[in-house]
């Protein structure tokens, strides 16, 4: 049907499209404050606020035994040798506790409406459970296959053996956890234990700045800029530092 309208589609358009450039204008006249910087960064050396340093003490958000399930496993993650100490001793577990405690364990600043639906490896973790859920879930699960398992053993009880073939079974996808996928929790501790283990000191893992020394990272990487070109070429023999050492 025609539009009864006797107004031309081609008038319609261009005062469509002049009411819009009157909107920008007015937009970008109201909203812009440019300015010329030259000289000097526009901010002062240390001003930011670091974060607040971590130490360890009373469990945050994992219970009493939900923590000493965590510690076992990521004490087989990463087994302790003589020169670097494991992931329970590295504080991987406080790291984790600390960050399921803030924003990272409600999935602050995540998408979390459906629909949900299994993605794909590169579309990552398109579950509505939170990670706080994942690790409560998945830990309170995998305790109850252990004692199934294990002549009514916690995870934490059973020897480093028995919790491997577990480990390795999550991993596989071979061992499954009761109403929770048991992969995808492996997956996300293995991910948050490497992150305790090499993060900044100030977040509770990294003890000692283990991991930094394993590997030979200085730190902070603006503590070490001035040296580039003294060790341009050369093993970098100054111990590592933190962002504690500079709040």
């Amino acid at each position: 049907m025609l539009s009864q309208n006797p107004q031309h589609p081609r008038h319609l358009r261009r005062e469509l499209l002049a009411g819009i450039s009157t909107l920008v204008v007015g937009l970008l006249a109201g909203k812009a404050h440019a300015r010329t910087i030259k000289g000097a960064l526009p901010w002062s050396p240390g001003a930011a606020a670091p974060p607040a340093e971590v130490h360890a003490g009373p469990w945050c958000f994992f219970t009493p035994e939900e923590a000493s399930t965590v510690e076992a496993l990521v004490d087989r993650l990463i087994p302790p040798d003589e020169k670097v100490p494991g992931g329970k001793d590295a504080g991987c577990a406080v790291f984790i506790d600390r960050q399921l405690a803030g924003p990272f364990g409600n999935a602050g600043g995540r998408y979390m409406q459906p629909p949900f639906a299994a993605g794909t490896p590169e579309q990552g973790d398109q579950s509505p459970l939170t990670p706080a859920e994942r690790y409560r879930r998945s830990l309170t699960a995998l305790d109850g296959l252990s004692r199934e398992r294990c002549a009514g053993k916690s995870f934490a009880a059973i020897a480093a053996g028995d919790q491997d073939t577990l480990i390795v079974g999550l991993e596989s996808g071979a061992v499954q956890l009761d109403g929770i996928d048991g992969k995808a929790f492996f997956e996300l501790l293995l991910q948050n234990t490497k992150e305790g283990f090499f993060a900044d000191p100030v977040y509770g893992g990294n003890r000692d700045m283990a991991g930094w020394k394993m590997v030979g990272y200085p730190g902070l990487p603006a503590t070490y800029r001035e040296d580039i070109k003294t060790y341009f070429g050369k093993k970098y023999d100054k111990p590592p530092r933190s962002i504690a050492d500079f709040s």
